[in-house]
């Protein structure tokens, strides 16, 4: 049982999860302050298909890339390259995944149903194989990946407008640092599966760079939910901090072109969205 839930937890990739599920949760309840009282029940309904969705699309991803998995190091004792799991087995729980998530985000209104369904098949069958063409699976990919806001946002609110799309364009221009401090880091293993995620497919100063503009169109794409009225003067001082810390880091990996810096770019990717998102929502409340 130990086994089976260590391998599970492996392939929907958890930690990823939990990250995209704590995004959409917060643009629920963004959409939701200027109700009097918040529908927990809906809340509860998106976290759980959320989490089955994006573990969906985590699993057919992984099941895609069962033989490339096998020649990094980073992913060879995954379930499937491993072989302590078949394919059979986890196309099934991917299935049920993506059956169920959808369902219940489908169940709050249909446009959240559908766009849930459409960022299974984006991430899956179009970002997956797109990943070993060309580094423009990065922008394919970041369509996928700043779609957990606007899912949220819709689950709460039922129609997609300007708010919804500001919180689908932040998470969209955060997707490009991240991901290529992320590429930075693991070339070495990704260039063993092939895949070409850096702007330049390789480490030099020109991924730098383009890495360091990256985190600077991010301040005033940050600073659009304070200029549209529903994010007030905290909220743009916070993302203006939190973006020029940001950017320093991406400009000391333009400086050394090493992984340490990379390596620090990409946890200060992980700190900066969490820290955007929740003072976006206290700044409403």
């Amino acid at each position: 049982m130990n086994t089976f839930l260590k391998d599970f937890k492996n392939l929907v990739k958890l930690r990823l999860t939990f990250l995209v599920v704590f995004s959409a949760s917060i643009s629920f309840l963004i959409a939701e302050e200027s109700r009097v009282a918040i529908n927990w029940t809906s809340w509860v309904k998106l976290i759980i298909g959320g989490f089955l969705v994006t573990s969906a699309a985590n699993g057919f991803n992984e099941i895609i890339e069962k033989d490339l998995d096998k020649l990094m190091q980073r992913t060879a004792d995954r379930p499937l390259p491993s072989g302590r799991m078949n394919t059979g087995q986890a196309l099934v729980l991917s299935l049920i995944m993506g059956v169920f998530g959808t369902f219940l985000l489908g169940s709050l209104n249909i446009l959240t149903g559908l766009l849930s369904v459409f960022s299974i098949f984006f991430y899956a069958f179009i970002y997956t194989p797109l990943k070993r063409k060309s580094p423009i699976a990065v922008f394919v990919g970041a369509i996928p990946g700043a779609l957990p806001p606007l899912i949220g946002y819709v689950a709460a609110h039922g129609y997609i407008d300007h708010i919804a799309l500001i919180l689908f364009g932040i998470q969209f221009v955060w997707q490009f640092p991240h991901f290529w401090a992320i590429a930075w880091v693991l070339d070495d293993d990704y260039k063993r599966a092939g895949f070409r995620l850096l702007p330049t497919t390789k480490r030099d100063k020109t991924s730098a760079i383009i890495t360091w503009l990256s985190t600077l169109i991010l301040i005033p794409v940050s600073l659009l939910p304070t200029y549209y009225g529903f994010g007030g003067n905290v909220i743009a001082i916070v993302s203006i901090v939190a973006g020029l810390a940001f950017s320093y880091q991406a400009l000391v990996l333009v400086n050394r072109l090493d992984i340490k810096s990379a390596r620090s770019l990409m946890f200060g990717s992980f700190l900066y969205l969490p820290i955007v998102q929740l003072v976006l929502l206290f700044n409403l409340i």
